[in-house]
């Protein structure tokens, strides 16, 4: 026979502590904790639709090596480059594609070039392929880099080549001369045997470091005189109760020796090449499209 137990009573507390009357719950309503699972959960849904909805959106892909979208270059220029990159890439199979971008869509350059890299395919298998990029609209310029040449195309060769043969032209409004150049540079490189290439890539990083250690020193050099002059001469001055600190006559300026600021990009004996047109002919594709990957190696600048 069923035993009834009596019910509790309002407000008794539980045998565990815990009062069952005043046991809450959070309501999907206007009140309460509950009424932010909603707004959450269309937050988050629109988080994972954002990728789709701001998607990158890049020019037609022209297998001749040379997609001009921001109408920088005249037809003769973009056939005589044509020529002159297809002929660099059929001698060492590696594939440079200059591209004109109208407008980045609001993204970095590094950003849209390593996508664009990847969207194109541009390289063979082993991934020996490379982008000049020009963004005029942002007056940007980058070389993005395969995987396969970052032993090559560095970040700081491509960095002198966008500063000492690309940047000073397009400041000059030589849009034609400075890609031209650009070019020249890159495919130089391309045309070398790994070896020398690799020697010249370390060259640039040793002239980086010389730069940034040779600018540290300048810094400290500074500071050094200017705890000396303001600081230790004042305090020495004044311990010797007023003297004059200079014995000897004379008045004459106060030389400073210290490093020199001539340091720059250019001492690795890189000559920007002439665009010479006498590559051949352009009509034909170049087989720029093979596979090709990128992670991001490279360089950017602007003018």
């Amino acid at each position: 026979m069923p035993i009834a137990l009596p019910a509790p009573a309002e407000n008794s507390p539980s045998p565990f502590g815990l009062s069952l009357s005043k046991a809450r719950t959070f309501p999907f309503g206007k009140r309460g904790p509950g009424r932010l699972i909603l707004p959450l959960l269309l937050l988050f849904a629109l988080l994972a639709f954002a990728p789709a909805a701001l998607a990158q959106s890049f020019p037609k892909f022209d297998d001749r090596g040379v997609v001009d979208a921001a109408n920088l270059l005249d037809p003769a220029q973009q056939q005589a480059l044509s020529a002159k990159l297809i002929a660099q890439k059929k001698a060492s199979g590696r594939a440079l594609v200059v591209a004109t971008i109208p407008d980045l869509q609001g993204y970095d350059i590094a950003d849209y070039g390593y996508r664009l890299g990847r969207d194109w395919k541009i390289g063979d298998k082993d991934s020996n392929g490379a982008l000049l990029i020009i963004a005029p609209a942002e007056r940007k310029i980058r070389i993005e880099v395969g995987y396969g040449l970052e032993g090559v195309l560095t970040d700081a060769v491509s960095s002198q080549i966008i500063r000492n043969a690309i940047s000073p032209r397009f400041k000059a409004d030589d849009m034609a001369g400075g890609i031209n150049a650009g070019v020249d540079e890159i495919t130089m490189l391309l045309a070398l045997p790994p070896e020398e290439a690799k020697a010249r890539a370390a060259a640039a990083e040793a002239a980086v470091r010389k730069q940034d250690d040779g600018g540290g020193g300048i810094i400290a050099f500074w500071i050094i005189l200017f705890i000396i002059f303001f600081v230790a001469l004042p305090l020495l001055s004044r311990a010797r109760g007023g003297k004059r600190y200079r014995r000897g006559g004379g008045s004459g300026p106060i030389i400073i020796w210290g490093p020199g600021a001539g340091s720059d990009w250019g001492g690795s004996g890189w000559g920007s090449g002439g665009g010479g047109s006498s590559w051949g002919g352009g009509d034909s594709g170049g087989g720029f499209s093979g596979g090709g990957s990128f992670g991001g190696g490279g360089a950017s600048g602007d003018w």
